[in-house]
């Protein structure tokens, strides 16, 4: 895969969004609870041949080969990086099947076409205007007992001091060059209700992402070994992992993978 094809080209290493670091180093599965957390939302949502998806923010395209395995009636992927839409198009090859670069606030499709829309690691990183602007538009492109389904960060317990929430953000945020609010599972329950959704499923996991079991379980023996090598190569992206991997850790006890599944009334 040539430069051209991974996001994030022309940002300079230290201010690179944290995930895109990730992917340019070998990175594939860049969700919060892992591959196995991605699995339980597919099988919450049950896509299958009657289904039109729409998937928010696709990245690099790894549940999306995952939903199309399912042969939905149409897949339609949002993503407003061009190089990761050039990516998630190598994997789209049917009639129905399409990626356009877009927001996921206003994606420009029309109202009730899709059974399915679903986002993962995306929410997390939007201001709560954003958050709630992005769930508004996938309320309003879902038909009516269609399925909604998010896999993102929370923060728990649920009483975990305002205090406390702003300090993790923050510290995230530094780590990973990128916004980071996650909300409490109460607070991620309450947003997709607000829309007219009723909370069907819901899931959490330790968010261990940069941790060497979990690299395995997502990447493959041969996938966490070319990982690894390519961040012992290169020492700037390697305190950028660290850097990352030690923000996560000093806030462990605090920060879960979230999974939801709502159906809309």
């Amino acid at each position: 895969m040539s430069e051209s094809d991974l996001p994030g080209g022309g940002v300079d290493l230290a201010h690179m969004p944290g995930h895109w670091v990730l992917a340019r180093l070998g990175k594939r599965v860049l969700r919060p609870g892992g591959i196995k957390m991605t699995r339980q939302l597919l099988e919450a949502l049950q896509t299958g041949p009657a289904d039109d998806v729409v998937e928010f923010a696709p990245g690099m395209g790894a549940t999306a080969r995952m939903t199309l395995s399912t042969q939905p009636a149409s897949y339609t992927a949002v993503e407003r990086d061009e190089a990761a839409g050039r990516q998630v198009q190598r994997y789209l090859h049917g009639a129905n099947q399409r990626c356009i670069v877009g927001t996921a606030e206003a994606t420009g499709l029309e109202s009730a076409c899709a059974s399915v829309v679903y986002g993962e690691a995306m929410l997390t990183m939007q201001t709560k205007e954003q958050k709630r602007r992005i769930v508004a538009e996938a309320a309003r492109l879902l038909k009516s007992g269609g399925r909604y389904g998010m896999h993102e960060i929370c923060l728990v317990p649920d009483d975990i001091s305002a205090e406390d929430v702003a300090g993790i953000s923050k510290d995230l945020a530094q780590a990973i060059q990128a916004g980071a609010r996650p909300l409490r599972p109460a607070e991620w329950r309450e947003l997709v209700e607000a829309h007219g959704m009723e909370v069907v499923q819901e899931q959490t996991r330790a968010f261990a992402l940069l941790q060497p079991v979990r690299v395995v379980q997502d990447e493959g023996v041969l996938g966490a070994l070319r990982f690894g090598l390519n961040v012992l190569r290169d020492r700037p992206a390697r305190q950028r992992v660290l850097a990352m991997r030690r923000a996560i850790g000093r806030h462990a006890r605090h920060l879960m993978a979230y999974m939801l599944v709502a159906v809309k009334r």
